[in-house]
């Protein structure tokens, strides 16, 4: 599997330049925290979802420079040898701190931080936000497309589609983690438990005379699971009634039929009501064609009769919006035990970052268990509580709330410490199912699809006041 290729050198070039600048500064095993964060959830939507933590950890365990990548940065010609010596003998010594899969994440909130020796710390960047931006993204969309289906089964159909192996396999498991029922990625299923499914392609009915011979001999083979493709040749004229001829003669013990083509709200109706004259009220219908969420709420609105969804090209690739905009900031340096934070400026006020290590908690209504704020503090402040706890909005500081009757939820849990992995990572169909349970935490507002209500991230007093002093510090210069 994808795992098991050495991925070291997959990164951006200058993560190796500055570790080569940071060792000949003699600044390699300067402490330093960085923060993995995002700035915009995708599709306007109100939350996104975390995910790819899995192979973040399998990544950092597996961490080292083989012969052959020394080799290769020799040949650059730009790198010292007692640089390359330290790669030979490289051993990953960071602490990682993340919020786990599945979790609902905003924009602003630390959801990975990793403290170490900056040349370390840095170095990992790269195939950091890769996992966790790709992963992210797809589960963020599979989500939205799974809620539209309103209850209804939906699979991930998108491996052709994909924009490559990596894609299609860690699209399968991100889409899986977001709420689809399975997929029709059969690795995804050998190497992560993702349910594989599927049935026919239209070349089977093509192999033969007609579609009456090609669905009898399927139904033959597989008896206890039929779904028939009924759309090489004309839905509602040859197509539909063909498999209620099978159904009649062999009686399979499950069957269905699926539509890939065509104005799927009324192929569905009119096939539904064929299927039911027959007799074949338990047939179940499935339709693909490159759906979404919106083409999903809007056949439903029209009264389509659907059971399940297969949805490809417009979920594996996030077609609608395919880039989930990750980024690695540092945020600290730590000397003789003091932590230094540092902070990056911008005209743009969403890339001004958060200084200093931070802890990140979610604030619930003890009442209902709905999700209030989350609140982003310093390490060591002590944890939101009591009545008459005071949040604002950061951006809009005159917006502020009294809470009260609440309880927190430290988000994020130890994954490394000192390069050891000490985080359980749990099965798949656990994480799906914690993903289930917090979106349910979130108020029906911020679901929306459109024009969600905005979902506060919100800072401590402490944090507010240390990132404005070194905004008004930098801005002296």
């Amino acid at each position: 599997m994808i795992e098991k290729l050495n991925l070291t050198m997959l990164t951006d070039f200058y993560e190796l330049t500055m570790a080569n600048g940071y060792f000949e500064s003699d600044m390699a095993e300067n402490i330093a925290y960085f923060d993995l964060f995002f700035r915009q959830i995708p599709d306007g939507g109100g939350y996104a979802i975390m995910a790819g933590l899995e192979q973040v950890i399998n990544y950092l365990d597996n961490l080292e420079f083989s012969e052959e990548d020394i080799t290769y940065l020799e040949k650059k010609g730009i790198f010292s040898e007692e640089f390359l010596d330290y790669l030979r003998n490289f051993h990953f010594v960071c602490d990682v701190w993340a919020v786990p899969e599945g979790t609902p994440i905003f924009p602003g909130e630390p959801i990975v931080t990793v403290r170490g020796p900056v040349m370390q710390a840095q170095f990992v960047e790269t195939m950091l936000l890769l996992q966790i931006n790709h992963q992210s993204l797809i589960a963020t969309k599979a989500n939205r497309i799974v809620r539209a289906a309103g209850g209804r089964p939906v699979m991930e159909f998108g491996t052709r589609r994909a924009h490559g192996a990596s894609a299609a396999v860690y699209g399968a498991r991100a889409a899986y983690i977001g709420g689809c029922s399975g997929t029709a990625c059969a690795i995804a299923d050998r190497d992560y438990g993702v349910t594989a499914l599927g049935t026919m392609a239209h070349s089977w009915v093509q192999m033969y005379p007609n579609e009456y011979e090609a669905f009898r001999k399927y139904a033959e083979i597989y008896p206890d699971g039929c779904t028939l493709l009924v759309d090489t040749y004309n839905v509602l004229k040859s197509g539909v009634p063909a498999a209620i001829r099978v159904f009649d003669e062999l009686q399979p013990k499950s069957k269905g039929i699926r539509i890939d083509s065509g104005d799927v709200a009324y192929l569905t109706k009119k096939a539904r009501k064929m299927l039911d004259e027959a007799g074949h009220e338990d047939c179940q219908i499935v339709v693909s064609n490159s759906l979404d969420e919106y083409i999903i709420q809007d056949i439903i609105v029209e009264g389509a009769c659907i059971d399940s969804f297969g949805v490809g090209e417009r979920l594996i690739t996030s077609k609608s919006e395919p880039v989930f905009g990750g980024v690695y900031k540092l945020s600290a340096l730590e000397k003789d035990g003091e932590m230094i934070p540092k902070i990056k400026i911008s005209e743009n006020i969403e890339k001004i970052t958060n200084p200093g290590f931070k802890t990140v908690y979610r604030l619930f209504d003890r009442d209902t268990n709905k999700a209030i704020a989350d609140i982003i503090t310093l390490d060591g402040e002590p944890v939101p509580e009591g009545d008459g706890y005071e949040i604002f909005d950061p951006r809009a500081v005159w917006k502020r709330k009294k809470l009260y009757n609440f309880y927190a939820k430290n988000l994020r849990e130890p994954i490394f410490e000192k390069g050891k992995c000490v985080y359980q990572i749990p099965s798949i169909d656990a994480v799906k199912e914690h993903c289930k349970e917090q979106i349910s935490t979130l108020w029906e507002e911020t679901l929306r699809f459109e024009n969600p209500q905005t979902y506060y991230v919100d800072l401590s007093p402490a944090l507010w006041q240390m990132k404005n002093q070194l905004i008004e510090e930098h801005n002296k210069f």
